[in-house]
C-alpha cells in the first residue's frame, strides 16, 4: 500500500481514502495557531496515517502522554497471559504472598488489573520517592487496608496501578515491568514509545504545555470524598510529564515517553500484527484483556460512566471512541491510544497542549471512530 505524502500544514503521509480525515486535520491547524499533535493509525496492520503539524512537534518528538502510558502494563499482562504465565482468575496472593495482608487474600489479579481492588492510594499516603521505585510503593500497598471492600466497588489507582502492575510481573517473570516491556515488547517489535527515555533520545522530548481555561468556565471540579485523599498527597514537587525523574523513569501508569507512531505500531504489533509478523497476542487472549470487567461510578474520579477492560478503557460515553470490543487508554492532557480488534484500526493522537478541562481530546476520540468506519 502507497501513503501518499502531505506537504502542507498538515505533514507527513495518509492512505488516499483518508482524504476526508485529511481534511480535517488541516482545519484543525488553521482554526488554532499553537494546535501541535501526532496522530498515527495502521488498519490491519498497515500504516493508513502518520501525521504531524503544529509549531511545536516534528515527526520525530516526543512527549510524554501521561495514562496512555498504561497500555503498556495492560498488553505486557497481555502477553503473560498469553504465554499462560497469568491466571486473570488467579488469587494475586498466589504470585505475590505478601498481598494478601489486611483482608486482601481474595483479590484476584483480574480485580487487581481493573481498579476494584481497592488501592489507589496507600495508608499513610505514597512519597514520589516510593512511587517511583519499582518496589517500595508496592509494599506499602500491600500491607494497607483497601478503601472499599474488594470487589464491592471500582476506583481509578491513577498511579499506583502502575506500582502494583510493575511488582505482579516481577512476582512472576523476575524481571521489573520494564525490562520485560522492553526486552519483549518493545525491543523485538520496534516501538518508539519507552518506559524509561534513554539517555541518547533526551534530545527529541518536547515538554508538554498547560491546559488553557476558557474565561467563560467557572465550573468547579466535582470530587468524591477519596479524590484528595488519592491526589493531593500526590501534588508535591514531581510531575509525571515535566520532571526528569519521572520519565527518566518511566511510571508505568504514567511518564512513558514517545511518537504517536509508536503507540499505534505498539497495539498494531499485539492485535493485527505488522510488518507481515503475526500479532504477538492471539485472538483469545485479546478478547480476554480487552474485555470490559466493571462499569458505572468511579469512587476515585465521581464519574458515572466509567469503564475498564484488563488495565484499559473501553468506550463509555465520555469516550467514544471505537466500538463494543475496543480498547485502549487516553491521558490527562489530551492524547489517545486504543484499538478495535472488530475494525482492525490502531490509534494514537499525542498533543501539546490539550483542550481544557483534559482527559481524551475530543478531535482524538472521534477521529478513532470514524478511521475505523471509513476503512472497515
Amino acid at each position: 500500500m502507497t501513503l501518499s505524502t502531505l506537504t502542507g500544514v498538515l505533514q507527513g503521509r495518509a492512505d488516499d481514502r483518508l482524504a476526508e480525515v485529511v481534511a480535517r486535520l488541516e482545519g484543525f491547524l488553521a482554526s488554532d495557531p499553537d494546535l501541535s499533535f501526532q496522530v498515527a493509525a495502521f488498519h490491519d496492520g498497515a500504516p493508513v496515517l502518520d501525521a504531524w503539524g503544529g509549531p511545536h512537534l516534528g515527526e520525530h518528538s516526543v512527549t510524554v502522554p501521561y495514562s496512555v502510558t498504561k497500555n503498556t502494563i495492560g498488553l505486557s499482562v497481555g502477553l503473560l497471559v498469553e504465554r499462560g504465565d497469568l491466571d486473570l482468575d488467579e488469587r494475586v496472593s498466589h504470585y505475590w504472598p505478601e498481598f494478601a495482608a489486611k483482608g486482601k487474600g481474595a483479590v484476584t489479579v483480574r480485580q487487581l488489573l481493573s481498579h476494584q481492588a481497592g488501592l489507589p492510594q496507600a495508608t499513610p499516603p505514597l512519597s514520589w520517592e516510593e512511587l517511583l521505585d519499582h518496589h517500595a510503593a508496592a509494599e506499602r500497598l500491600a500491607a494497607s487496608w483497601p478503601f472499599w471492600h474488594p470487589g464491592s466497588a471500582f476506583g481509578y489507582h491513577a498511579i499506583t496501578i502502575g506500582n502494583l502492575g510493575d511488582e505482579l510481573v516481577y512476582r512472576v517473570t523476575g524481571r521489573t515491568l520494564h525490562e520485560f516491556y522492553e526486552q519483549e515488547i518493545r525491543a523485538p517489535h520496534d516501538v518508539d514509545f519507552f518506559l524509561g527515555l534513554p539517555a541518547s533520545e533526551e534530545g527529541r522530548l518536547v515538554d508538554l504545555l498547560p491546559m488553557i481555561r476558557p474565561v467563560s468556565d467557572t465550573t468547579e471540579p466535582a470530587f468524591s470524598a477519596l479524590g484528595p485523599v488519592v491526589f493531593a498527597s500526590m501534588a508535591g514537587d514531581v510531575d509525571l510529564a515535566l520532571s526528569p525523574r519521572s520519565w527518566r523513569y518511566g511510571h508505568p501508569a504514567g511518564s512513558g515517553t514517545g511518537t504517536a507512531r509508536g503507540l499505534a505500531r505498539l497495539f498494531a504489533a499485539a492485535v493485527t500484527g505488522i510488518d507481515a509478523n503475526p500479532a504477538f497476542l492471539s485472538a483469545d487472549t485479546v478478547s480476554q484483556i480487552g474485555q470490559q470487567q466493571i462499569r458505572g461510578y468511579d469512587e476515585v474520579l465521581h464519574q458515572h460512566d466509567r469503564a475498564h477492560a484488563i488495565v484499559f478503557q473501553k468506550p463509555s460515553q465520555q469516550l467514544a471512541f471505537g466500538g463494543p470490543r475496543a480498547f485502549g487508554h487516553d491521558g490527562a492532557m489530551g492524547a489517545l491510544a486504543c484499538v478495535d480488534p472488530d475494525t482492525g484500526l490502531s490509534f494514537a493522537w499525542t498533543i501539546v497542549r490539550g483542550p481544557w478541562p483534559g482527559g481524551a481530546d475530543p478531535r482524538a476520540v472521534a477521529l478513532a471512530r470514524d478511521l475505523g468506519r471509513i476503512l472497515s
